[in-house]
């Protein structure tokens, strides 16, 4: 079985690490636009050879895991290339735009929409890591619009990597990820950007940075070029949960400079719920 595997980084090479070890006769083909990328990736062994997007027609599964702007103008076009027979799966952040790009193609029974929800901040293939993806939530999006012939090859796939299936609708997980990923993305981004802008003395940041201030911090390590057209594509459901972010934001202002820290405790004991809801979830 050939895979192709089309974006090279942290999620594209940890789905070729893991295709690799779980399906041993599988030959990993790879591209990526970046030509040093490239030669990482197949000096590391995470594909077994590099390959052009004219050779996609040599694969029965085509993975694409390029930035979502990137996707909306190749995938049409891979498409139009793929055999009959042969399976294309997206694994980007955003559903409604492709899976709207993508209605009316002649072989729009050959895609298959995913987003695995797992990541780290690095990117590159460098990044990839081996088991990234077990126990971690992988959302379907029009489950139904997929041959069920592939779909079936699908589902063996994502569960030999350990994944656990949800479907949804396309405009509902770009409503839902605006909330609980997008927002985090950007507060992380706005918060580093403050602190910058605040604390000149880069060793007075290191110094006195904890755990606390790093964990929060973390995601703006995260690629700009990958996250501006995420941003780009949920402009609508990520302003709107900005406008509430900021609503709160300013709420909680208000009642420091009104001294009111016995309801500043409340509104803190009341976020402590996320926590149950996400060891829960675990």
């Amino acid at each position: 079985m050939n895979v192709f595997v089309i974006g090279l980084g942290l999620i594209g090479g940890s789905l070729a690490i893991d295709i690799q070890q779980h399906f041993t006769s599988a030959t990993l083909m790879g591209f990526d636009a970046n030509e040093h990328h490239l030669k990482e990736a197949l000096e590391t062994g995470l594909i077994h050879q590099k390959a052009s997007l004219d050779e996609v027609h040599k694969a029965a599964i085509i993975i694409v895991a390029v930035p979502v702007d990137v996707q909306l103008e190749i995938i049409p076009q891979l498409l139009d290339a793929i055999d009959d027979d042969a399976l294309l799966i997206d694994v980007g952040s955003t559903k409604e735009q492709i899976c709207k790009v993508l209605k009316n193609h002649p072989k729009r029974r050959n895609f298959l929409a995913t987003h695995p929800i797992a990541g780290t901040e690095f990117s590159g293939p460098n990044a990839a890591l081996k088991g990234l993806f077990n126990e971690k939530i992988n959302i379907i999006c029009e489950v139904e619009k997929t041959a069920f012939k592939l779909q079936e090859k699908a589902l063996a796939i994502f569960s030999k990597l350990g994944m656990v299936i949800r479907y949804m609708d396309p405009k509902a997980h770009d409503r839902h990820i605006a909330y609980v990923s997008h927002l985090s993305h950007i507060s992380s981004f706005m918060l580093g950007k403050t602190v910058l802008e605040k604390e000149k003395n880069e060793r007075d940041i290191f110094d006195m940075a904890g755990s606390g201030f790093e964990s929060t911090v973390r995601l703006a390590k995260s690629s700009p070029a990958m996250w501006t057209p995420i941003f780009e594509q949920n402009k609508t459901n990520i302003i709107e949960t900005l406008e509430e972010y900021i609503l709160n934001l300013q709420n909680f202002k208000a009642l420091m400079e009104e001294s009111k820290f016995p309801e500043i405790f409340k509104e803190m004991k009341q976020a402590n719920y996320i926590k149950q809801i996400l060891n829960g979830i675990k």
